[in-house]
Formats: structure tokens, C-alpha cells, sequence
């Protein structure tokens, strides 16, 4: 393996754990600034308020789950 490749496949080690945090602190961010933010939860999306309440905005298809360490390809 060359050693770019060893380089990416690094980084792309780090990503889901770097993107968790990064949802994370977004989400406390904007609620710490008065603002809503939505989350999905079972098929249902949720607008999520700062002070704690949710008021359901939509029925969705609940999530497909994905093992852990899945890779996908997007085309």
C-alpha cells in the first residue's frame, strides 16, 4: 500500500467518531442559541426545542440499519 493510500485509509478510520462530535457540539450549539434543531427518532422526525419539548413534524420510513464498520458506495 502506498503511502497516501495508508494516509486516507487513516483518516477515513477517524471519520465517524470526528462527525459524531462534530453533530454533537452543532446541535448543543444551536440549542444554546435559542434555536430548534430536528432529529429523527424511529421513523418520526422531531423538531427539538432548547428547553427540551419536541413536536413531531413528519412520519418517515424508520432507518435501515447498517453494521457498524459497513462500507457503502455511493454512486
Amino acid at each position: 500500500m502506498s503511502e497516501p493510500e495508508k494516509i486516507i485509509n487513516e483518516l477515513e478510520s477517524k471519520f465517524p467518531a470526528m462527525s459524531g462530535v462534530a453533530f454533537a457540539t452543532a446541535r448543543k450549539e444551536a440549542l444554546a442559541s435559542g434555536q430548534s434543531v430536528l432529529q429523527s427518532e424511529n421513523g418520526v422526525i422531531y423538531e427539538v426545542f432548547p428547553d427540551g419539548t419536541r413536536r413531531e413534524r413528519k412520519r418517515i420510513e424508520p432507518p435501515t440499519p447498517i453494521p457498524t464498520g459497513t462500507k457503502v458506495t455511493i454512486r
